[in-house]
């Protein structure tokens, strides 16, 4: 019996874990020096569930950190990257990786802690990032002799100014997006003939 209690008070715990960080993320995003005490009073928890949680403001920053780029990492998984197809997989990450984005930028704007759980999540994704660059380039999406880190540096340049760039883009689709995205990485601005 004294499983079947604890379930509950877990499920709860998450949900007000969960609570805590989406509106660290909403109330951050808007002012980065919002207090614990606001933060709680945005998730509709009381001051001492937020301390009970997070022991102090760094604490929920890394939680949010890493939250984040738990996120992210399965957006990325999701995409398939060693086993779609390079375009496919290609457009797939570029959506997902735009939603999570989209909703995290906060979060995922923070530099991860060098050695953490959330630096090495996004060493991985930057890896398999590579690892879809040249699945592309083996089917001659790209040329063979384009430098891989550098294509890796001009993807992630599309990302933050389809997310970032212009206030006034009223495409918000995430695979409209994507298409946009892949379709100037992979073509660029050269005219078609």
């Amino acid at each position: 019996m004294g499983e079947t209690a604890a379930r509950p008070l877990r499920a709860d715990a998450e949900r007000s874990v969960r609570m805590i960080l989406e509106a660290a993320e909403r109330l951050l995003s808007q002012d980065p020096g919002a207090s614990m005490e606001q933060i709680a009073a945005e998730a509709g928890v009381s001051r001492t569930t937020i301390h009970r949680r997070f022991a102090h403001r760094q604490a929920l920053i890394d939680a949010l950190a890493l939250s984040a780029a738990r996120q992210l990492a399965q957006a990325v998984d999701d995409g398939r990257p060693a086993t779609a197809p390079p375009l496919v997989a290609l457009h797939r990450i570029t959506a997902n990786v735009l939603e999570v984005k989209g909703a995290w930028a906060f979060a995922l704007s923070l530099p991860a802690t060098p050695g953490s759980e959330a630096a090495t999540l996004h060493e991985d994704m930057a890896h398999r990032c590579v690892t879809v660059l040249e699945r592309a380039r083996a089917d001659r999406l790209i040329d063979e002799s384009a430098d891989l880190h550098w294509l890796q540096r001009v993807y992630y340049a599309l990302l933050g100014e389809t997310l970032h760039g212009d206030p006034a883009d009223t495409l918000t689709d995430p695979d409209a997006l994507a298409a946009r995205v892949v379709e100037t990485f992979l073509r660029g601005a050269g005219a078609r003939g």
